[in-house]
């Protein structure tokens, strides 16, 4: 599953609820038919609930849903903290030079010296770009996920090479 947001607050009476998402194009998820949702965003395959997608539009800086069966402010205060995701074969393919964050994940890291640095544990959005989380047993080193620190991404060999050291 590919985590795209999380459920963030109840908006109005009718089940609407806030999503904070993870990605830069949110609106795009108006194309899938169906959310599923899960309390962690580590839940296995079997872990998600499927929902027909009722709504979805952009209110303000963030983004508000309804599913079905989420028919009033209660319902949709129960799912607060939930995350929402979708099976990789429903999203859309990606550009040149983008990723799902969850296709990051797991990848392995060297820098241009050919040293490893890790495995991506995980990525953050610190607001201006994104960073990875790059874990090496009790090592953990954030990377930040733009051009000046990333040289490539193959997404064939899973690796991905950083311009860093390891000292760092």
């Amino acid at each position: 599953m590919i985590v795209l947001g999380r459920i963030a607050a109840p908006f109005g009476v009718k089940g609407w609820f806030k999503v904070q998402a993870f990605g830069d194009d949110p609106l795009s998820w108006q194309k899938l038919p169906h959310w599923w949702i899960a309390p962690t965003d580590e839940a296995p395959a079997g872990g998600w609930t499927q929902y027909v997608l009722r709504g979805c539009q952009a209110r303000g800086k963030g983004l508000v849903a309804s599913l079905e069966g989420v028919a009033d402010r209660d319902a949709a205060q129960a799912l607060a903290g939930w995350y929402v995701a979708a099976p990789r074969e429903a999203m859309p393919e990606t550009g040149d030079d983008e990723y799902y964050w969850g296709d990051l994940v797991g990848m392995t890291v060297c820098n241009d010296a050919g040293e490893m640095l890790g495995e991506v544990a995980g990525l953050i959005s610190a607001g201006a770009h994104d960073v990875l989380q790059v874990r090496d047993g009790d090592t953990e080193r954030l990377i930040p996920f733009v051009a000046a620190c990333v040289s490539d991404v193959d997404t064939v060999r899973r690796t991905i090479r950083a311009i860093w050291r390891k000292d760092w």
